[in-house]
């Protein structure tokens, strides 16, 4: 495909990111109001949905109608259900422990650390990760196999995470999920099939989303850096490594770990498998 508009495309980059960081030092504002630095994790679907609705406006007259629209309503979901989600769980508590540990090792003031440390960086990552988002605004084209494959993939992504999210909620509600030790292992609905069904989630939903992206090769490659970046956030990053670091010592994970997939959904391992390893 030809005629993909770069120049225009470039100054959507130079707006988005903009508008990504305003969503940061807005909220390290709130944080600093309220005390807790938790609420950077609200801002981070928000930032997504705030740089997808400035590409829709400046994209216009621009790309295809309905690709601009299906992309921009995908992450609007995506990014307001995520920050729903999370400032819900969050309600009523403090501070994140992950913060609290992050800001009482911080040399110098403590704020000015976590905003560099924690809003610059997921600011600059909310610009990285959202290239596909951007791009495929701008593309020219009507929409192809490939995106019809992103928006199944975006579909069964926020599926899993959507659903396996609710699961765990509806679980820590239950009187009889907690034991002397804290909460059980949660290993029910989808979490019998993966450890992580809503970063399993997250992980297609992104992918989807780049497949959206795919109408002409060139901006595909030139924005496959993003669904990778994602990717590895998920699974070496802040997501399934550094959770499984923290359950790792909870009576039952070990057994939990051994017969259910670390991250794609598989059927869980017969008991004498596992009784194997």
């Amino acid at each position: 495909m030809s005629g993909f508009p770069w120049g225009d495309f470039g100054i959507n980059l130079a707006a988005s990111a903009g508008a990504a960081l305003a969503v940061m030092l807005i909220t390290f504002a709130i944080a600093l109001g309220k005390g807790v630095h938790r609420i950077v994790d609200v801002a981070w679907g928000l930032g997504f949905t705030a740089v997808a609705a400035l590409s829709f406006a400046l994209s216009d007259g621009e790309g295809h109608d309905g690709r601009r629209l299906i992309v921009t309503a995908l992450t609007a979901v995506w990014g307001l259900r995520l920050a729903g989600h999370i400032a819900l769980r969050g309600r009523g508590h403090g501070e994140d422990p992950r913060y609290a540990r992050m800001l009482a090792k911080a040399s110098g003031n403590p704020h000015l650390y976590a905003l560099r440390m924690v809003y610059l960086l997921q600011g600059a990552l909310v610009w990285l990760v959202s290239l596909p988002v951007q791009a495929a605004q701008y593309l020219p084209g009507p929409m192809n196999t490939l995106a019809a494959l992103g928006v199944t993939a975006w579909l069964t992504g926020f599926f899993f995470e959507t659903v396996g999210d609710a699961q765990l909620a509806r679980f820590k509600d239950d009187p009889e999920a907690r034991d002397a030790h804290g909460f059980r292992i949660m290993d029910r609905g989808l979490w019998r099939f993966t450890r992580h069904p809503n970063y399993f989630g997250d992980f297609l939903v992104w992918w989807g989303l780049f497949l959206l992206a795919c109408g002409d090769w060139a901006v595909a490659a030139s924005v496959l850096v993003s669904p990778v970046v994602m990717s590895l956030l998920l699974t070496k990053g802040s997501g399934k490594r550094l959770l499984e670091r923290q359950l790792a010592d909870r009576p039952g994970y070990a057994e939990y770990a051994a017969r259910t997939s670390g991250f794609f959904p598989m059927p869980p391992r017969p008991h004498e498998d596992v009784e194997r390893r």
